[in-house]
This record gives C-alpha cells, sequence and structure tokens, in this order.
C-alpha cells in the first residue's frame, strides 16, 4: 500500500473538479493505496496535505487543465510527479493511478496537456536562451528596477533575448504575456517578495533575489541553467540568492521566509504611510501645526489631516499584518491578519503588535487548512467561512486577551523612551540608525531601520524617520561627491556613473550606491557606514523630525514636513561629506589607460 499525493483542477468548474478528485480516490482506494486530495478551483483550494503525507508521498499526480499553486508540495522534491488532463482521469482513473506509481515524470507522462511546449520535455537548451523573467523588491522603488536592468543587460552580453516583468509599487510593468510564457525556454524570478508563478506551471524556473541579480547577472544565468527545475514537478522551491544546490532549498527557503512575509508585509504597507505622512504634512503647511484642534474644523488642512492621520495610518497597522499574513497562507489569510492589525492599533500594541498579529493570524490559518478535514461537500467552506473564522478569533483571542496588553506597554515604553532621548542618547540612536541605513543598501538591515523609523511616524515619534532618511541619502551623494573631488579613484565609467547616482541620492534611493559596492566593498561600505552615521547622529542631535516616510529632498519644498529644513540640509551635507573623503582616503589610484600595456 502506498501513499499518493494528488492535486486535482478543472478549467470546466468546481464540480468539474471534485469529480476528477473522486475518480483519482476511488482508483487509489480499490487498489489498497491511500490517496491525499487538495481540489483547486474558483472556490479556492480545499484539502491540504499533512508534513507525515508529504514525508511519506510515493508520488504525486497532478491532473490539471489550469494553473494551479504548487505551494504545498514543496515537501515532495524527489517524488515523481505525473501530469494528467482531467479527462485522462475521468477516462481511465485506474491507469493514471498505475502510470503515477511507475515512477512517471513530467518528461515522460503521455497525459500532459496538449497545449504543453515541447520543449519542456528536454533540458535547457546549450546555446542563447529565449528567457522571461520577473524582479520585485519590498518598496518596488529601486532594487526592482536596477536587478530589472542588469538582467537585461546580462543577457544581451550572453547574447540570450529576455523579457522582464517588474512587479513595482505601482504595479506591473511590462507584463508577460502568455504566448511569451510559452515560447520560454527558462524562467527567472529575482525577488525579495512572495511572486505568484502560477503562469509559469510546466516551465523550468529559477528563483534568487534582487541583490544577486544586481551583482553579478551572467551568474545568475549559468546557475539558472544549471539548477533550473520544473515548476509544479514537486522541484519548484525557491533557490536563494547564494543559489545553494536544489537539494539544500527547503531548509534555505524555511529560513529566508520570515524575513519574506515580513517584507511582503512592508511592501504593501508603505503606500499607506506615504500617502498619510504626506497628507499630514501638507495639512500643517495648511493650518499649522494645530491643524487638528476643533477650531480649524471644516477648513481645508484639518480635513487632509483627517484623511492621513485617522485614514492613512489607520490602515497603516492593518495592511501590515494582513499581508503578512496573506504571504504565510495565502487569501485565506488577509482577514485574519487585518483584523489582528486593527486590533493591535486598537490595544495600543502598534507595530510590533501588528507584527506578532500577522505571523500569528497566517500561521494559524496556514495550519488549520492542513489540519481541518471536512467532508468533499463541504470542503468548499474552508476559504471563505470556516479558515478566516477560526483564524480571526485566533488572533483576536490573543491579541486581546494575552500578547495585546504586554505589547502594549513595550510599544508605550519605547515610545516614552524615544521621546524622551536626551542629546546623547539620541546621538547614538542616530548613529546607529545612520550605519543601519547604509550597511547593506536596500537589504534586510537597512530595512530593518527604516521599518522601525516610519512605524513611529504613527505615534508622533518623527525624529529617527529624519535620521533614516539623512543618512539613506548619504551613501550615493557622498560616493558622487567623490567622483568629483578624487578622480584619480575612480575609472572614467564610475565617473559617469556617479551622476545618477547623485539624482538617486537626492531622491532617497540608497541603492544608487549599489554599483560602486559591487566593485570595492571593502572600501565603499566603511565610508558610506562612517557617513551615514554622521547624518543620523547629527539629525537627532539637531532633534530634526521628519512627517514624510519618503521622498528624499524633495519633501523639504513643503513646509512643515521638516521642523529644522536648514539644519537637516546641513546633516545631509555633512554626511556626505564625511562619505566623499572618507573614499578619497580609502580608495586606491585607478591605473590610467594603457598604462598596464
Amino acid at each position: 500500500m502506498a501513499q499518493l499525493i494528488a492535486i486535482a483542477a478543472s478549467q470546466a468548474g468546481p464540480a468539474h473538479s471534485f469529480m476528477v478528485a473522486e475518480a483519482l480516490r476511488a482508483a487509489a482506494e480499490s487498489a489498497g493505496h491511500r490517496l491525499a486530495l487538495s481540489v483547486h478551483s474558483t472556490l479556492g483550494t480545499q484539502g491540504a496535505f499533512s508534513d507525515a503525507e508529504l514525508a511519506t508521498a510515493a508520488a504525486v499526480i497532478v491532473a490539471a487543465d489550469m494553473p494551479v499553486d504548487r505551494q504545498d508540495l514543496l515537501g515532495t522534491i524527489d517524488v515523481p510527479v505525473h501530469e494528467a488532463t482531467p479527462q485522462a482521469v475521468l477516462a481511465d482513473a485506474a491507469g493514471v493511478v498505475r502510470a503515477a506509481l511507475a515512477g512517471m515524470g513530467v518528461g515522460a507522462s503521455p497525459d500532459l496537456p496538449a497545449n504543453a511546449p515541447a520543449e519542456l520535455l528536454d533540458d535547457v537548451p546549450d546555446g542563447p536562451l529565449h528567457i522571461v523573467a520577473i524582479t520585485s523588491c519590498p518598496t518596488g522603488v529601486a532594487h526592482t528596477f536596477m536587478a530589472a536592468e542588469a538582467l537585461e543587460q546580462g543577457a544581451r552580453a550572453l547574447g540570450h533575448t529576455i523579457k522582464v516583468e517588474t512587479q513595482g509599487s505601482v504595479g506591473a510593468q511590462n507584463t508577460l504575456t502568455a504566448a511569451e510564457i510559452a515560447a520560454a525556454d527558462l524562467v527567472v524570478i529575482a525577488a525579495d517578495t512572495q511572486v505568484h508563478r502560477d503562469r509559469f506551471v510546466g516551465k523550468r524556473l529559477y528563483a534568487t533575489g534582487t541583490k544577486a541579480a544586481i551583482h553579478d547577472a551572467a551568474a545568475v544565468f549559468a546557475q539558472a541553467r544549471a539548477q533550473a527545475l520544473v515548476w509544479g514537478a514537486g522541484a519548484a522551491a525557491a533557490t536563494t540568492e547564494d543559489a545553494a544546490a536544489p537539494a539544500a532549498a527547503p531548509a534555505r527557503r524555511e529560513s529566508t521566509g520570515a524575513y519574506k512575509h515580513l517584507m511582503t508585509g512592508v511592501s504593501f504597507m508603505l503606500p499607506f504611510v506615504v500617502a498619510g505622512g504626506l497628507l499630514i504634512a501638507l495639512a500643517f503647511a495648511l493650518g499649522g501645526i494645530y491643524v487638528y484642534d476643533d477650531a480649524h474644523k471644516g477648513t481645508l488642512g484639518w480635513v487632509l489631516f483627517q484623511v492621513g492621520a485617522n485614514a492613512g495610518f489607520a490602515l497603516m497597522l492593518p495592511a501590515l499584518a494582513g499581508y503578512i499574513a496573506y504571504s504565510i497562507a495565502d487569501r485565506p489569510g488577509i482577514a485574519p491578519g487585518m483584523i489582528g492589525g486593527l486590533l493591535a492599533g486598537t490595544v495600543g500594541a502598534g507595530f510590533l503588535g501588528a507584527i506578532a498579529a500577522g505571523f500569528i493570524a497566517g500561521y494559524a490559518v496556514h495550519w488549520l487548512n492542513r489540519l481541518i478535514r471536512l467532508p468533499r461537500g463541504l470542503d468548499g467552506l474552508k476559504p471563505v467561512l470556516i479558515l478566516p473564522l477560526l483564524g480571526a478569533a485566533i488572533v483576536g483571542v490573543l491579541m486581546m486577551m494575552v500578547i495585546g496588553a504586554p505589547m502594549a506597554a513595550v510599544m508605550g515604553a519605547l515610545t516614552e523612551w524615544l521621546k524622551g532621548l536626551q542629546t546623547g542618547s539620541a546621538v547614538l540612536l542616530g548613529i546607529i540608525l545612520g550605519a543601519m541605513m547604509a550597511f547593506d543598501m536596500g537589504g534586510p538591515v537597512n530595512k530593518a531601520a527604516y521599518v522601525f523609523s516610519t512605524t513611529l511616524i504613527a505615534s508622533g515619534v518623527a525624529n529617527p524617520m529624519a535620521a533614516a532618511m539623512a543618512a539613506g541619502m548619504t551613501p550615493p551623494l557622498g560616493i558622487a561627491l567623490a567622483c568629483w573631488l578624487f578622480k584619480s579613484r575612480f575609472s572614467a565609467e564610475e565617473r559617469e556613473a556617479s551622476k545618477a547616482a547623485a539624482v538617486l541620492g537626492l531622491a532617497f534611493i540608497t541603492e544608487g550606491a549599489i554599483p560602486f559596492v559591487a566593485r570595492d566593498p571593502l572600501r565603499v561600505i566603511p565610508a558610506c557606514v562612517l557617513g551615514s552615521a554622521v547624518a543620523g547622529g547629527l539629525s537627532m542631535a539637531w532633534n530634526i523630525g521628519l512627517q514624510a516616510p519618503h521622498g528624499g529632498i524633495f519633501v523639504l519644498a513643503i513646509p512643515n514636513a521638516v521642523n529644522h529644513v536648514v539644519l537637516y540640509a546641513a546633516a545631509i551635507v555633512a554626511g556626505a561629506v564625511v562619505t566623499g573623503v572618507a573614499l578619497g582616503l580609502f580608495k586606491k589610484r585607478v591605473a590610467a589607460p594603457g598604462a598596464a600595456a
């Protein structure tokens, strides 16, 4: 007796999908085997696989004529997958089960969908490839487009053709069509957030981070050619930016999962923070710092403040928690996560409580989906009723009765500590935040400092945000200054690239420094950290507060967005000067062209 895993999905509708599932169940049981089923349809996903079922599975059957999410199959990497159409199952379910047990994988299955391209049955060709790619980062501003550009340049240099879809904060751009995906030899996903892969079922897919693509696109393509696995063939685990071997991917995926879930939540939260903060700044510009008083009620400034503070900022925590849960448990996790995030704001637990609520809701729904087994006729209730209901109840009870009060106490203590910082302590905090912003140029350390600072704005603590933004602007500005002051330390190409880096720095896009860091990290990173620490420390020392969480130098034109505009500009300039001078001291002279000859 063997343990089988099966996914059933038919584009003819939910009833047809359940008929396919029931046919597989009956065929497996009549042959003396156990079958765990997951049915995908417009009603959502009904049924899930336990860890024990995944661990003991002898074969996987995917009976589908539509794209299906195969994330739950990641525990069956070494198990053969048999692809079949729903029509083939209904015609001869017993034959499908026998073929699956014979160990037939995608490449040998006679039941591949009729529209499956022939090249999927072979390895990736040796010559130039037709590649489709997706890039995405948590903020959707810099890494997304830098990774796309790096992949395009790397593909051209290697003779490949490529189309890159960017999933940024303004939505998907240069969207891949079904025909382009069908014609592709290889799919590359360079993303630091969750990217849905339903479109790529049956395609050879390789996943990495944006940083790997930016640093060495050629290496990414080489690793993709060697390590890409057919998505949905039981080997669709995401490879890491360090290109770990496929066999090691599942463990690495677990270790990086929490960070990706958090960054997914942050990416959806940021538009609320940015819109709310800028509306509040505009309200201050129109009605003064006390525009929220009843004396200003009915004025445009008062209205803008209500929209920014009581709507934009009020939705910040539910969005953060809801999309952390969504990243973990898909759509059934959104409602419990948002409810938990709203309760976190209600009880005063702030962003710490919202993060906790998002993870609790996400993992609760994820495990409930695996544990709850219902009769086939009732399974459709899980995604729309049972999972949201139970998930919301769990996170709500925990937030109101267990973790809410302690989280609120921690958040209150943190807020009061930040508000009451004396000059020395404030400078130290500014130095730490500044160093973190420059340490990895948009990586996990940078994002941790940024998320900490942005979420405090809603609590009335705006000084860390000012320090973080000043420190984030410093590295590209300091590098541009160094290229101008110390031309002999940089190549002509670097000096030309510094102009773009300066513009990115003015817009608070720290990633403009990444090309320079990639060429000489041991000298550039310390210089950037030093200058950013100075900028952050001066910003905190001068008690500068910033209401807008993004925008760079351009928000300085909004009255009251920054409380000390001249001093803030001075802090940024000081940090850039320190970085520029440090680079002049640290870097060696570049050999003149032809000197080696």
